[in-house]
């Protein structure tokens, strides 16, 4: 077999990684990161995605060497580890979800223009959706759908892209005066974007997850072909995230327009945007896109919770993750439906701070969890020949202290 067709056939975890990433970091910070501060947010965001990287390839890592979940890792290092992780998730759990829902239902009102319908109903058909999808198609459905969406949306955002450069740069008005970038507005801008770029770094464990169900149904590749697999969907990423700062930047740099600091407005207003850049009749083609990215991220992330979820409970109860059944999934992904839609249905309007919670935890957390995935990559169920390099874990240092750097000011911000 080629090395094309082999990487072909195990495409599948890193993909659905890339689908969870492109959401909201994505289509919101991105955007917004290019249309405020312009072509100067190509740094953060390659550094964020560079510096990032050895937390997440631990996961594929791991899992690929042990057979194990990164989850199960933690639990090798101590069952605090494993709880610490549980908190976090539970954290997860009730914000996460409700949010991502939330913000693609509004898309879905404001894109296609059916302000008559409540935008709980929106998000209670998508969880109804949602769940079926994942119940009756399983990991194999996910896979495959996520396979033709995510080339879809790679292909539109080239075009998009392609479309908005060629138009040229939108004109700047006379008193334009750049957003400063090292105040307090800025430097917190900075942490929300790369602190969810690519994404939150608890993640890491969802890849491994997902690469332990696809190996279920055909012959496990080897740590390199995985990591081929996975480095395609994180490049992947960063490519795309670059593709939606350049729309912004393009699009809106200059023009000292007002965004909104709501993620369905400001996604709205970007496509209003494109289409007066770049024509009326792409209107359609950048709403389709639009709400693509965050329906397919809620498939994503509803399916890799559920797995996070069920893993914990069983190594919590029976030191293994034993009940990753057919049924308990159903049940699962049942059950974080409805305490997701209770979530949105009893705090709407509040869901502002919710999200906040969680951006707040997911900072904090974020060295810590680093150096959890480091230990469990260089503990002795990892042979020496397969640990991480000296390059390798040089960065992986580099990257702990630079999330406890902008974790530790966020911290201070917020606090004081």
């Amino acid at each position: 077999m080629s090395k094309t067709k082999a990487l072909l056939k195990n495409l599948g975890p890193g993909l659905l990684f890339a689908s969870m990433a492109i959401g909201t970091s994505h289509l919101v910070l991105s955007t917004k990161a290019g249309a405020q501060y312009g072509w100067l947010m190509v740094i953060p965001i390659i550094l964020a995605n560079v510096l990032k990287y050895p937390f997440f390839e631990f996961g594929v890592r791991y899992t690929s060497i042990t057979n194990k979940t990164l989850i199960e890792g933690y639990l090798n290092r101590g069952k605090g580890y494993l709880l610490f992780y549980t908190a976090i998730t539970l954290v997860t759990t009730f914000t996460i979800l409700a949010a991502l829902y939330t913000v693609t239902a509004g898309l879905f009102i404001n894109l296609f223009k059916i302000d008559a319908i409540a935008i709980s109903s929106i998000a209670l058909g998508l969880f109804v959706l949602i769940s079926g999808l994942l119940i009756i198609g399983k990991y194999k459905f996910l896979e495959i759908s996520l396979k033709f969406v995510v080339s879809i949306l790679f292909i539109a955002l080239i075009i998009t892209t392609a479309l908005v450069v060629f138009q040229g740069q939108v004109e700047t008005v006379a008193d334009f005066r750049p957003t400063p970038i090292f105040n307090e507005v800025g430097i917190l801008f900075l942490i929300g974007l790369m602190g969810w770029m690519p994404t939150t770094v608890e993640a890491s464990s969802w890849v491994s997850l997902w690469s332990i169900e696809k190996w279920k149904n055909q012959e496990k590749p080897s740590l390199k072909q995985s990591l081929q697999e996975f480095n395609l969907g994180y490049i992947l990423t960063g490519i795309l995230a670059l593709f939606f700062m350049t729309i912004g930047w393009f699009t809106l740099y200059g023009t000292n327009t007002v965004l909104s600091g709501n993620a369905v407005n400001f996604a709205d207003q970007v496509v209003q945007l494109f289409t007066t850049h770049i024509g009326a009749w792409a209107y359609l083609f950048i709403a389709v896109s639009a709400f693509a990215t965050m329906f397919s991220t809620c498939m994503t992330a509803h399916d890799a919770v559920t797995r996070v979820s069920l893993d914990i409970i069983g190594l919590l109860r029976h030191n293994k993750p034993s009940i990753n059944t057919k049924v308990n999934f159903a049940i699962g992904v049942v059950v974080l439906a409805v305490i997701n839609f209770i979530v949105i249905a009893a705090f709407g309007a509040n869901m502002g701070n919710l999200v906040a919670l969680a951006t707040f935890v997911s900072f904090v957390v974020a060295p810590i969890i680093g150096y959890m995935n480091l230990k469990n990559v260089m503990s002795n169920d990892i042979p020496l020949e397969h640990r991480p390099n000296k390059k390798l874990r040089v960065l992986t240092y580099l990257g702990i202290v630079f999330l406890s750097c902008f974790s530790l000011y966020y911290f201070y911000v917020v606090i004081f």
